[in-house]
């Protein structure tokens, strides 16, 4: 079977795989694979229309026993359709979504901004940069680097991630690739290692002006810290072809005790 981040018998509950591991709680996930599942279930919602904006609050670890996702159109329109949607089980909700789809029209040609793309063909190979010592949403990613930035060791980077998909033998959607991607800014453009400083993301906001194309998606990150322990990791989104939109990140940070 191919390596995928969840199963499920019903497509109504789904079991993460040990891939779906996340780096803070090993009996919870790492927020990117829920967060495509969860956009799975709305592109699903509203087919005739374009996700071009998800924002989730995530209210508590979710968890690798296993969850539901729901979703529920909230404003429908011809031009405009918002829906929301929660990841939970029979006990608790772990993270509640809201998002916008947008009409698509016939292709108009209009001028566009420039854009700096880093070429894949530039690129290394190299290591994620958190390292779980078992297996984990590490073990899920190939990842690749621009040699311009950070190859793995915080600060500014430009990366390339291609991961497994979420569920075996089902073709992920544009938005649904960039899930794992969007959510790992905190984690590769870190300024203290995670040893030294907590900097865990309580919510996660995407924005697509087109869905990506292929299997590599790529991203330029930074992340900014204050000293009052809040932070925000900034992720310029793009494929092989060009820009696709941004990702953000809220952050609370902590210093770890001997950190």
């Amino acid at each position: 079977m191919t390596a995928a981040y969840f199963t499920t018998d019903d497509g109504n509950w789904f079991r993460p795989t040990e891939l779906a591991r996340g780096p803070w709680d090993p009996r919870a996930c790492h927020a990117g694979p829920p967060t495509g599942l969860v956009v799975r279930a709305l592109e699903r919602l509203v087919p005739h229309q374009r996700l071009a904006r998800l924002t989730i609050d995530l209210i508590r670890p979710i968890p690798l026993a296993g969850f539901r996702v729901q979703a529920e159109v909230t404003r429908p329109g011809r031009s405009v359709t918002t829906a929301g949607a929660e990841i939970l089980d029979d006990e608790f909700v772990f993270a509640r979504a809201s998002s916008q789809f947008l009409r698509q029209s016939e292709p108009v040609r209009f001028e566009t901004a420039s854009f700096d793309l880093p070429l894949f063909a530039n690129s290394v190979p190299g290591p994620f940069p958190i390292g779980l010592g078992h297996t984990g949403f590490p073990s899920s990613v190939e990842v690749r680097y621009d040699p311009s930035g950070s190859q793995g060791a915080g600060g500014p980077t430009v990366i390339w991630m291609r991961t497994v998909p979420l569920l075996a033998g089902e073709e992920p959607s544009g938005f649904q690739r960039l899930c794992p991607l969007a959510d790992s800014g905190n984690g590769i453009s870190y300024n203290e290692y995670l040893d030294r400083v907590s900097f865990v993301n309580p919510d996660l906001t995407i924005l697509v002006h087109r869905p990506p194309v292929g299997e590599w998606v790529g991203a330029r990150m930074v992340s900014h810290w204050q000293p009052d322990g809040t932070g925000l990791a900034d992720s310029e989104l793009f494929d092989t072809t060009g820009p696709v939109g941004r990702a953000v990140q809220g952050m609370l940070l902590t210093r770890l005790p001997g950190g």
